[in-house]
């Protein structure tokens, strides 16, 4: 992530800062972070420079598209979104410092809990090796954080992103940051002022992250949806492995 600070416009957030407020946050193009784990203090950020990932043109690499379709993981949706959030706030190699503190973590889980921040995680038996996190509203998923205990367990869940998104009417996958492991996969960066004009636009959007795919039933398991294809989901409800690569180029 490129800190400095002629790139970063922040403000000091109030102790009082609540869920209704962080969706407002997001729906103006900002986005909180600190400075460290640690620190219980929070900050707005509103980059001068935006990364995305335009879902029309999301880029599969060769071999993880290999990898993909082979599912070398069970990957579901919304099953453990406070462990994926726990994962991604701790330190470890190539990652000496996070910034995801008790408030953002207390935050996000009762974002998810009223429906607006959503997580896939991928597993390895019972063990969960992979995921990422992030906040939906309208046509717009913004892109928060991932992590990996497995080899390419964050960008298989990154694809199955892509492709649930793609289902459901997103227009919009914001990455917050030019990142340059995320080029593979079709970055780009615009400006402020161009994202906020999508931003406009997605908002306007009604888009549904369970359609097409499944969704989350009263006993925490997923349920299908009368819309999927067959043979491109899995019994939970998640897109197999060649059905989310299916997903993905049929629009990119």
């Amino acid at each position: 992530m490129d800190r400095r600070a002629s790139e970063i416009h922040i403000q000091i957030m109030s102790s009082r800062f609540g869920t209704q407020d962080l969706l407002a946050c997001y729906r103006r193009g900002v986005f909180p972070m600190a400075d460290s784990r640690d620190d219980p203090n929070l900050f707005l950020v509103d980059p001068d420079l935006r990364g995305i990932l335009p879902l029309d043109a999301f880029h599969i690499p060769r071999r993880l598209k290999r990898t993909v379709i082979q599912e070398p993981y069970r990957v579901t949706a919304d099953t453990a979104f406070t462990r994926v959030m726990e994962f991604c706030a701790e330190e470890g190699a190539g990652r000496e410092s996070t910034w995801i503190n008790s408030a953002i973590l207390n935050l996000y889980s009762s974002l998810h809990r009223e429906g607006h921040a959503h997580s896939i995680e991928c597993w390895d038996g019972d063990q969960l090796v992979g995921g990422l996190y992030g906040v939906a509203i309208g046509g717009a998923f913004f892109g928060e954080s991932m992590f990996s205990r497995a080899t390419d367990a964050s960008k298989i869940a990154l694809v199955h992103l892509a492709a649930r998104l793609i289902a459901g009417g997103y227009t919009l996958l914001d990455a917050q940051f030019h990142n340059p492991h995320l080029e593979q996969f079709g970055l780009i960066e615009i400006s402020r002022a161009d994202f906020k004009a999508r931003l406009r636009d997605a908002l306007t959007v009604t888009a549904d992250f369970y359609s097409g795919v499944g969704s989350v039933s009263s006993d925490g398991g997923t349920s299908s949806s009368s819309g999927s294809s067959a043979g491109a989901m899995t019994g939970a409800g998640s897109f197999t492995g060649a059905g989310a690569v299916q997903r993905i180029t049929q629009i990119s």
